[in-house]
């Protein structure tokens, strides 16, 4: 493992979606992959990044004075204009700016921080039988920060969830799973370059990981994001439910159905929406899939 400077986007208390009951998600900053379907682009790449929301610019000039790298300027309309390749994303034209026009995709952070902001929602955690997903971005390109986490998380006797692409390092995978109470694990497409062509990345890494924990006594629940037309044939469903028939340990599997809730993330980053063509499956034809897996003996709900 390697040490990278501790850096997370989001904190989200009573989560419902991210694992068993309710639940204090922590999303880690940086991805591997570049899913065609992914809704929290600020989470792809692993530095921060400031962005300028244009319509609340008032042109006060405020932020142009605060910044040490001089890489914001007044443009000729009167809103603010930023330079990229000077900018180091510190953070000082959020914190002088009047208007919030501003913003950070994630901070920095300590194990202190984030465990403090979990135990805030203890009451909720004790009384449903929830406790804390650590998701992403990918949280296993922070490994070092991940395990200390999950350790404090153990001492606390916090249940414990990892919601992970499964693309890293199998002697890293396996090193975090012994202090992990659950997987929540990503298997996107089975046909290998259709993996790569919609996320970026080949699947044999992804697959074998899978295995490797399963295989090791860990407790797995598996994801499917159903995008129509690009994983959701019935061909698919088999492949998946083929690969998961002789392993161990898999405790269901959750349907994700295609949603373009991230359109407007990408707009504030300044991004073009790659999805913008992609839909979700039809009611009928995932109960059709529903009862494919339920058919095979695999407990399986949409939605997660």
């Amino acid at each position: 493992m390697h040490h990278i400077v501790p850096t997370i986007f989001a904190v989200k208390g009573y989560a419902l979606h991210d694992g068993p009951q309710i639940r204090t998600t922590v999303f880690f900053k940086g991805c591997p992959l570049s899913c065609l379907w992914c809704h929290n682009p600020e989470g792809l790449s692993p530095g921060i990044e400031i962005v300028t929301l244009r319509d609340r610019c008032v042109g006060c000039g405020d932020c142009v004075i605060a910044c040490p790298q001089q890489a914001l300027e007044t443009g000729p309309t009167g809103d603010t204009a930023r330079n990229q390749a000077l900018c180091t994303a510190c953070g000082r034209c959020v914190e002088a700016c009047p208007a919030l026009a501003h913003e950070a995709t994630g901070w920095r952070t300590t194990v202190t921080a984030v465990i403090a902001a979990i135990e805030k929602d203890r009451p909720f955690h004790d009384t449903s039988g929830g406790g804390v997903t650590f998701s992403g971005g990918e949280p296993l390109l922070q490994p070092d920060f991940l395990l200390a986490l999950l350790q404090e998380c153990g001492r606390r006797q916090i249940h414990r969830t990892v919601d992970t692409t499964g693309f890293a390092a199998t002697a890293t995978v396996l090193t975090i799973a012994a202090e992990t109470d659950l997987f929540l694990y990503d298997l996107k497409i089975m046909d290998n370059a259709r993996h790569r062509r919609y996320t970026g990345v080949d699947n044999g890494l992804i697959l074998a990981n899978l295995a490797a924990l399963c295989r090791a006594g860990h407790q797995v629940r598996v994801r499917i994001p159903l995008v129509a037309g690009v994983n959701d044939g019935e061909d698919d469903i088999r492949a998946v439910l083929a690969f998961l028939d002789d392993l161990p340990g898999i405790t269901g599997i959750d349907l994700l159905p295609y949603h373009g809730s991230g359109r407007a993330k990408y707009r504030k980053l300044g991004r073009n929406y790659p999805g913008e063509a992609l839909t979700a499956p039809d009611r009928k034809h995932m109960n059709a899939l529903l009862g494919l897996i339920t058919g095979a003996g695999f407990q399986v709900s949409i939605g997660g």
